[in-house]
C-alpha cells in the first residue's frame, strides 16, 4: 500500500508539471512520512552513491558536444558525410541520420545531437524541399542515436546504477543503433521518392560551400577547411576507450582537450565568449543531472526497501509466466516511463527497479542495457509527451500535427522492429560485448 501511494504521488507531481528531481523527492518524502524512514540516513546514502568519478564523464561529454557545435566540428562532419551519401534524391535526409550517428559517437547526448545537427541541417533540408513535419520527426528520431552510438550518456548512467561494465554497456547498443541508421534512412528515402518537392542536393552543396568561403573571407580569418581534424575526433575518442588506453571519464576529458584547440586554432570559430557559454551550459546540465541522480537514488533505495521489484515480478508472473509475455509488459512499462520523463531520469529510475525483474527471468544485465536504450529512445519520440520530438519541432519550426505522420512511420517501421529484435534475440545486443571479451 505504501509503494502504491508513493507511485501515485510521483505520477501526480509529474503530470502537474513539477520538476522531475522534486517529483522524485516528493515520492520519497511520502514513503518517509508514512513508513517512518530516517531522512538523514537517506541523505547520506544519496551523497555516497553520487560521489563517483564515473559521473564526471557526463559534464565533460556535454561540454565536448557544445564545443563541437560552436567550433565548426559538427559542420565539417556533416560536410564529409554529404560527399558520400548526399548526391541523390533523399540523400540529404540520409546525411542527417548518419551525421547524428557520427556526432553521437562523441557527444553521448541525444538533446545535444538534435540541437547541433538540427541547427545545421534544418536550413539545408528546407532548401532541399523537405516538408517541416518530416524534418522535425527525422531529426528527433535520428538525434536519439546520440544515446545509442557509444559513448552514450544513458549507458554511463545505466552502468553506474547497475554496477555493470561501462564498455560492455556501450557495445550493447551499437548494433541496434546501426540498425536504426539503416531503417531511418529507408523511411526517409520512401518519403523522398513520393514527394516531388524534394530535390537532389548537388547544387546546394556547392552553394553552402561558397557561402561559407565568403563568410570566412569577410571575417578576415583564414580558417581551416579540411574535415580531417573533425573526423579524427571520434576515432581518437573511441579508439582510446576500446583500445584500453583510457577510461570513459578520461576519454571524455580528452574529447574536450581535443575539441577546444581545434575549434580555436584551426576552424577559428571559438572565442572567449563562446567558450564561456559552453562551460556555463555544461555546468547547468551537470547540476540538473546530479540533482536528479541524488533524488532518484534516495527514491530507488526506498522502493527497493519496500520490495517494489518483487511486487512487480509477482504481478507480472501472475498474468503470465511466459518470458515473452513478461518482456512485452516490461517494454510497455519502460515506454510509458520514457514518455513521462527525460531519458536520463527514466534510465536511472528504471534500472534499479526493473533489473531484478528481468534477471529473474534469465535476461542478462548487458542484454537489458540494449533493451532499455532502444525503449527509452523510442519513448522520447512517442506522443503525447515525446520530449525529443518537441525539441525537433522547435528547431525545425514544424507543428506537432505535421510531425505525427512521419513520426508514426519511423516508430512503426524503424523503432518497433529494432525493439522486437533487440528484446527477443539476445545475440543482437550481446554479440559485440562477447566478441571483445567484456562479458
Amino acid at each position: 500500500m505504501l509503494v502504491i501511494v508513493a507511485l501515485l504521488v510521483l505520477l501526480f507531481t509529474l503530470v502537474i508539471g513539477v520538476p522531475i528531481p522534486l517529483a522524485f523527492l516528493a515520492s520519497a518524502g511520502s514513503i518517509c512520512l508514512l513508513g517512518g524512514y530516517d531522512p538523514s540516513m537517506l541523505m547520506i546514502f544519496g551523497f555516497n552513491k553520487t560521489n563517483s568519478i564515473l559521473l564526471l564523464t557526463i559534464p565533460l561529454f556535454v561540454l565536448a558536444g557544445a564545443v563541437m557545435d560552436k567550433g565548426g566540428i559538427g559542420e565539417k562532419l556533416i560536410g564529409t558525410v554529404e560527399k558520400f551519401v548526399g548526391r541523390k534524391k533523399g540523400g540529404l535526409g540520409v546525411v542527417t541520420v548518419v551525421a547524428c550517428a557520427v556526432f553521437g559517437a562523441v557527444s553521448g547526448s541525444s538533446s545535444a545531437t538534435v540541437s547541433c545537427i538540427g541547427s545545421i541541417m534544418v536550413p539545408r533540408l528546407k532548401d532541399n524541399g523537405y516538408p517541416d513535419g518530416l524534418i522535425g520527426a527525422l531529426i528527433a528520431s535520428a538525434g536519439v542515436l546520440g544515446i545509442l552510438i557509444p559513448p552514450s550518456m544513458l549507458m554511463i548512467l545505466y552502468a553506474w546504477s547497475s554496477g555493470e561494465s561501462v564498455l560492455a554497456c556501450f557495445l550493447a547498443t551499437v548494433i541496434p543503433g546501426l540498425t536504426l541508421v539503416v531503417l531511418f534512412s529507408a523511411v526517409n528515402l520512401f518519403y523522398a521518392k513520393r514527394d516531388p518537392n524534394i530535390k537532389v542536393y548537388d547544387r546546394l552543396i556547392a552553394n553552402a560551400q561558397e557561402k561559407e568561403a565568403r563568410k570566412q573571407l569577410k571575417g578576415g580569418k583564414k580558417a581551416g577547411t579540411s574535415a580531417i581534424p573533425a573526423l579524427l575526433m571520434p576515432v581518437i575518442i573511441l579508439g582510446s576507450i576500446y583500445g584500453g588506453f583510457l577510461t570513459a571519464t578520461e576519454a571524455a576529458a580528452l574529447s574536450v582537450i581535443y575539441a577546444v584547440p581545434v575549434g580555436i586554432l584551426y576552424y577559428k570559430r571559438i572565442n572567449g565568449k563562446v567558450l564561456k557559454d559552453a562551460l556555463v551550459s555544461a555546468g547547468e546540465t551537470a547540476g540538473v543531472i546530479m540533482t536528479m541522480l541524488f533524488s532518484v537514488q534516495i527514491l530507488g533505495r526506498l522502493y527497493t526497501s519496500e520490495n517494489l521489484p518483487d511486487m512487480i515480478l509477482t504481478f507480472l508472473t501472475s498474468i503470465s509466466e511466459n518470458p515473452v509475455i513478461i518482456m512485452i509488459m516490461v517494454n510497455i512499462f519502460m515506454i510509458i516511463l520514457g514518455m513521462l520523463m527525460d531519458d536520463c531520469s527514466a534510465t536511472i529510475l528504471a534500472a534499479p527497479i526493473l533489473l531484478p525483474v528481468v534477471t529473474a527471468i534469465g535476461i542478462s544485465p548487458i542484454h537489458f542495457a540494449a533493451i532499455l536504450g532502444v525503449n527509452i529512445g523510442m519513448a522520447n519520440v512517442t506522443p503525447p509527451t515525446a520530449p525529443l520530438l518537441y525539441l525537433g519541432g522547435r528547431i525545425s519550426g514544424a507543428k506537432v500535427k505535421d510531425m505525427l505522420g512521419p513520426d508514426l512511420a519511423l516508430i512503426v517501421f524503424a523503432w518497433l522492429p529494432t525493439l522486437i529484435i533487440t528484446t527477443y534475440v539476445p545475440a543482437y545486443g550481446m554479440f559485440l560485448p562477447r566478441l571483445l571479451g567484456y562479458v
